[in-house]
């Protein structure tokens, strides 16, 4: 790569976190590297890179969404015209900034970008969060010049496997808990109003929560606060009342204020820094941020989709770090049995923080890094 010429690089990926953070963490990683560097976000005007790219200091191009149809429908006869209309957005987009490698992290506006790329002769890179890859990057993968995985095993041509680039603040909190991981408790405890002291279980079934993993987790409130636990329950937004209402109904047996309930936390980074165990949904960022941070956890794979969240806890679960149960044998007599007994068997939990810690990787967004810069110089 000529070291005259700025790297330039359009990045596409939207509609989720699942997309979005990886994408701001090589593009943060690479703007670290090469400052003068050129990026163009590729995303849509709906979805959470309306907001999270801009405030991250990058540039957002919305093209259109141009979901692919998994079975024939009236979606595919509109197919066409979307997409043609997607493509020449993207195409634009490569022609502004003379972008000399599209890197691409899946969904609706990733299509598009492979498609232009190819077409204007743009090398492109491809990161594929999940175990079981989504269409846009099976689509990508087959002329794609490098394809970065999350998880061994990844079903594409030519994967190498780099683990999920953490967001900025987990990649912060895995120094610091390196570093110190009681002062990291303690001054996230500080600030979440928690007692750094007691042994703590975070349960999240992620920012539009879990209903089953609400009542499964509530309905064995008692049995949590009997125990001596504290909990921080994050319900999803809308989905509090019926929660508080079940813990409140403990009131006069149990000291309730050890059950900390909110709907939604920004600072999900301080709950991870106080916790002991976490009960979550298994989504690619969730493992791979647990194992990087070294936290033991029990996983409850979405019960629809096509199966990838199960895949994704598969390689954590397996070293003994995380166990996964099915979200309909979650239930409020298994969380009374089982997380009591596990929180409170110290070396069981120490051997699982151990094993998790041992998969996880913390330096996925250097490697993708690596991988576009080589394929811009390559195009050079």
């Amino acid at each position: 790569m000529s070291t005259s010429e700025p790297l330039s690089v359009v990045l596409a990926g939207g509609g989720t976190a699942g997309h979005v953070n990886p994408l701001l963490s090589v593009a943060d990683e690479l703007r670290s590297r090469e400052p003068q560097a050129k990026f163009l976000v590729l995303g849509t005007e709906s979805g959470l890179e309306a907001d999270l790219v801009p405030e991250r200091g990058y540039e957002l191009r919305a093209i259109p969404r141009v979901p692919l149809p998994r079975r024939p429908s009236t979606d595919l006869l509109r197919l066409p015209g979307r997409l043609t209309g997607a493509v020449r957005a993207a195409e634009a987009a490569i022609d502004e900034i003379g972008a000399r490698v599209v890197v691409g992290f899946g969904g609706y506006v990733s299509t598009p970008a492979y498609l232009a790329a190819r077409r204007r002769g743009v090398p492109v890179v491809i990161h594929e969060q999940n175990a079981r890859p989504g269409l846009a990057n099976r689509l990508g993968a087959r002329w794609a010049a490098a394809v970065g995985a999350t998880f061994p095993g990844t079903s594409l041509p030519g994967a190498v496997t780099v683990g999920l680039p953490l967001r900025a603040e987990i990649a912060a909190l895995v120094a610091e808990r390196e570093a110190d991981p009681a002062a990291a408790r303690t001054r996230a405890a500080g600030e979440l109003g928690l007692d750094p002291h007691l042994p703590t279980v975070l349960v999240t079934g992620g920012s539009s929560g879990a209903l089953n993993v609400n009542r499964a987790v509530a309905g064995a409130a008692g049995e949590l606060l009997a125990a001596g636990l504290q909990v921080v329950h994050l319900t999803g937004r809308g989905k509090d009342e019926d929660v508080r209402t079940t813990v409140g109904a403990l009131a006069q047996t149990h000291d309730t204020s050890r059950y900390h309930v909110r709907e939604y936390l920004s600072q999900m980074h301080l709950a991870l820094a106080a916790a002991d165990l976490v009960v979550a949904r298994s989504g690619a960022g969730t493992v791979c941020e647990l194992a990087a941070l070294g936290l033991p956890a029990v996983y409850v794979p979405l019960p629809i989709g096509n199966g990838e969240q199960r895949l994704n806890a598969t390689g954590v679960v397996e070293a003994g770090g995380g166990v996964v149960v099915d979200d309909a044998d979650l239930t409020p007599a298994w969380v009374a049995a089982q997380v009591p007994s596990l929180v409170g068997d110290q070396d069981r939990l120490a051997a699982m923080a151990a094993a998790a810690g041992s998969v996880g990787v913390r330096d996925a967004a250097a490697r993708m890094a690596d991988m576009v810069t080589a394929a811009a110089g390559a195009a050079s």
